[in-house]
């Protein structure tokens, strides 16, 4: 740290760092029960820095956790701090270390980094408990020649440790943390002094007993005594902190209140009772540096309040909705976790539906420390609600958006789900299909665009099924909606449309007889190609057929029908020989369908 030396009072100027405010100290967490919390660390600084000295710092350091058996570790966290960007790779206790966050600030007249990083190691220390911690690998020395021109050359760890016990009041711990700086400057004219406000918010006092307030701070200088105050304020009065280590105008001057010790160089772990500072009722408190010269760096603030009182808070599953209907049931849970009282009967919930209020209902019985109660309420959404909205649950809510408990935390009584009510999905009229008879009323159809004809709206699941008690059921789908082959017609294909409502519509396939294909030559010569007159699309399908073959002279020669093969030329009566010669004949088709009420008549002609 700085010192206030006349033999270079006139290098001074040059050499103070301007620190940028970055990674302002706000709320971290909260714990809330029978706990209280103290601190261990160490320096790696040898002695207190100078612009000269010291010329190394260690690369590790320890310190001793003790506390007594029946305290029970609940949280653990390390700090480390220095000169440079950041050491991101340390061990404790030869376990590596990587921080969970890193904060920077920078000097503006020569920028120079600092750091604090920060890791939770609750998992280690409840494992090893009380015993020696040792940092290690924690290595700056490459940058100690150039900090040491402003004498800033610093590293130092710290490890907030929040036990339980028994024997201990409720109480609400309060960890604030980041990275914030103060840099005064009293070597112009006029001399400027830095002040730092950090608010303290989310309190409730219940009883002043046993409130403390405590610190970690980098950099701060034993022998620079000018202007260095520590206070805080509350209920509208400011008191300035100090203890037998902590003068009231050297706050940070590498002390640790919680062994006793004056040599934790250029770090400072302090903690401070503030009973006579804090009232009952108390929600939000001030803490204030100042500085005249002294560069000090805060990076967290715990503070240990006896505040009973519960945390509502609620959740609820996603409910389920039914077809066509704005009543819904919704099954919630109230709980009181992390809190430090019960959380009486009678504590009102709101459901409120896009933030209109739609019904009230209320706790049924106490709900002790970290336990809950769950219940079921109905809601009808009203019809100025559009289908798709927001519902929420509020505990402790009234109706209005106030409560009726005072609890540790007011803004976490929410709970939010969007919901879709659900109705009958929209469909679009199907067209009936006809295709071809393929043989004893046998035919193939396709319809399988029909799945994205029929409706317009997404998340509708399609399916088809041959009757209706298949499709109301999901029973049996059609699977092969681009080849289905049926011998029924009509046949009646029903849609099953379900998007939590279930509508089935449905279409007709038909079956109609199409006018046969005539071949009209042939060569019946057995050579196994077109060797009898054929006729496509007529054998088992017009099945009271006549189809009649004359001679060009008019004489009849051959009648066949649904039973009888194809006229492979030859002549029924067997007049002259029995296979009719070469030539051109005349046949005469009657379909004997009422689609098709006109015989058909034409020419053929065979070949040998």
């Amino acid at each position: 740290m700085l010192r206030n030396l006349l033999s270079i009072l006139f290098i001074i100027p040059l050499l103070l760092p301007t620190f940028i405010k970055a990674q302002d100290i706000e709320l971290f967490t909260q714990i809330n029960g029978r706990y209280d919390f103290t601190f261990i660390g160490n320096t790696l600084n040898p002695s207190e820095n100078t612009n000269t000295t010291p010329t190394f710092l260690f690369t590790q350091s320890s310190a001793e956790l003790n506390l007594s058996p029946n305290d029970r570790i609940e949280r653990a966290y390390l700090y480390w701090a220095g000169i440079g960007s950041g050491d991101t790779n340390i061990k404790l206790n030869g376990i590596d270390i990587t921080p969970d966050t890193l904060n920077n600030i920078v000097g503006t007249f020569n920028n120079y980094s600092y750091f604090s990083a920060f890791k939770d190691i609750t998992s280690q220390v409840q494992t090893s408990g009380n015993g020696t911690y040792t940092v290690s690998d924690f290595d700056v020395n490459n940058l100690v020649p150039l900090y040491a021109r402003n004498a800033t050359q610093f590293a130092g760890w710290a490890i907030l440790v929040i036990y339980e016990n028994a024997n201990l009041t409720l109480n609400q711990i309060n960890i604030y943390q980041g990275l914030e700086a103060l840099s005064p400057n009293p070597f112009v004219n006029p001399p400027i002094t830095d002040n730092l406000s950090i608010p303290l918010n989310n309190l409730y006092l219940i009883s002043n007993t046993g409130a403390k307030i405590g610190f970690i701070a980098w950099e701060g200088d034993r022998s620079i005594q000018e202007g260095e105050i520590l206070s805080f304020s509350a209920n509208g009065t400011t008191n300035t902190l100090s203890n037998p280590l902590n003068p009231s105008n050297n706050a940070f001057n590498g002390t640790n209140t919680e062994t006793n010790s004056s040599n934790l160089y250029n770090m400072d772990l302090d903690v401070y009772s503030i009973e006579n500072y804090i009232v009952p009722g108390t929600t939000t408190a001030t803490v204030a540096l100042q500085s005249a010269q002294d560069y000090v760096m805060l990076n967290t603030i715990v503070t240990k309040l006896n505040s009973q009182l519960p945390d509502a808070t609620i959740a609820f599953e996603n409910p389920n909705l039914s077809c066509n209907s704005r009543e819904i049931p919704i099954n919630y849970t109230v709980f009181n976790n992390n809190s430090t009282e019960i959380l009486q009967a009678n504590t009102p919930i709101t459901f409120y539906a896009n933030d209109e209020a739609i019904a009230t209902t209320f706790t049924q019985n106490p709900i002790a420390i970290n336990d809950s109660e769950s219940g079921t309420y109905i809601v009808t959404i009203p019809s100025t609600i559009p289908l798709n909205f927001i519902l929420k649950a509020v505990v402790d809510d009234t109706g209005n958006g106030t409560g009726i408990r005072p609890e540790l935390i007011e803004i976490n009584n929410t709970f939010e789900l969007d919901i879709r009510l659900i109705i009958p999905p929209s469909f679009n009229a199907l067209e009936n299909l006809t295709t071809c008879n393929l043989g004893f009323n046998r035919s193939v159809f396709d319809f399988s665009s029909y799945s994205t004809l029929v409706t317009n709206e997404t998340n509708v699941i399609v399916s088809f099924h041959e009757s209706y008690d298949d499709a109301l059921q999901n029973n049996n789908p059609i699977l092969n909606t681009n080849n289905f082959e049926t011998t029924t017609s009509p046949k009646e294909i029903f849609v099953r449309l379900d998007n939590g409502c279930i509508v089935i519509t449905s279409f007709f396939l038909f079956t109609k007889n199409c006018p046969p294909i005539i071949y009209n030559a042939f060569s019946p010569n057995n050579d196994g190609l077109n060797d009898t007159f054929f006729i496509e699309g007529l054998k088992n399908i017009f099945l009271n057929h006549e189809l009649s073959i004359y001679n060009r002279w008019g004489r009849h020669l051959w009648t066949g029908n649904n039973n009888k093969d194809d006229w492979n030329g030859y002549v029924e009566d067997g007049f002259g020989s029995s296979l009719a010669p070469a030539g051109t004949y005349y046949y005469i088709l009657n379909l004997n369908d009422p689609d098709y009420p006109n015989p058909i008549a034409g020419f053929l002609y065979m070949s040998k």
